[in-house]
């Protein structure tokens, strides 16, 4: 006779083994939890140093809470960053854009700074073509890195300004004399020379290259007299009978 359950005997096996397999493991999950959160478990353990964390403060918490805390502000420290770098390329741009469109070709400086300005404008107009910036933009950003340089190291007297001035004083005097003529190429770098070197008094107020020299003052070393050891005084007069005795 054939049987009644339609199901063969190996898949009823593999079902009960199947649920007993989930049943032991649930079973294994439902001790491991259980003992964690008892006194001296590992649950236990960190839910005692996050309740003892605010009393502790911070050098007596735990070093696991530590180092959450700071990857958690170094973290938020990156997103603000990363936001306010955004934000602030985003206003430089806008600012570049609406700089005034400046006639960097032509030559529409007047006088003594016009033997310096010109072969500035006509320098940066030739070498600007293959910019993403125009070449107006570029000649803006010249001028306000110069007096920021300027206005920077006369009022803060910080190295890395000085250091802009420097660097930008030297990067004018070389376009100078890249453009200018040859018969007049001498003339005007030196008269860039000597603007830039009497702007440099105000940029570089108060640097001083001088050496400085600390000496050493040697003091004699000091003798403390400690009142507690005492030194008995002979006593004037004869002396005692054992001293005689010992000088015969």
């Amino acid at each position: 006779m054939a049987p009644n359950d339609p199901t063969p005997a190996a898949d009823n096996d593999r079902t009960k083994s199947t649920s007993t397999k989930k049943e032991s493991r649930l079973s294994e999950a439902r001790t491991w939890w259980k003992e964690a959160w008892d006194e001296g478990g590992t649950l236990y353990e960190l839910w005692e140093d996050v309740r003892r964390a605010p009393d502790a403060g911070w050098h007596g918490m735990a070093n696991w809470i530590k180092a959450v805390a700071a990857i958690a502000v170094f973290s938020f420290v990156v997103l603000l960053f990363n936001g306010a770098v955004d934000v602030l390329l985003d206003a430089a741009h806008r600012i570049l854009t609406a700089v005034p469109n400046v006639q960097v070709g032509d030559n529409t400086s007047t006088g003594v700074w016009a033997t310096i300005d010109n072969p500035i404008r006509a320098y940066i107009a030739a070498h600007s073509a293959g910019l993403p910036i125009s070449a107006s933009t570029v000649y803006t950003l010249w001028q306000v890195t110069g007096l920021f340089s300027l206005i920077g190291g006369f009022i803060t007297r910080s190295n890395g300004i000085r250091l802009t001035w420097l660097a930008w004083g030297c990067a004018g005097i070389a376009m100078v004399w890249t453009t200018t003529p040859d018969t007049s190429r001498t003339v005007a770098t030196a008269i860039a020379v000597l603007a830039w070197t009497f702007a440099s008094a105000f940029a570089l107020r108060g640097l001083n290259l001088r050496p400085r020299v600390f000496s050493t003052v040697h003091t004699a070393p000091q003798i403390t007299v400690q009142p507690q050891i005492h030194i008995p005084a002979q006593p004037d007069g004869p002396a005692p009978d054992n001293v005689r005795q010992l000088g015969r």
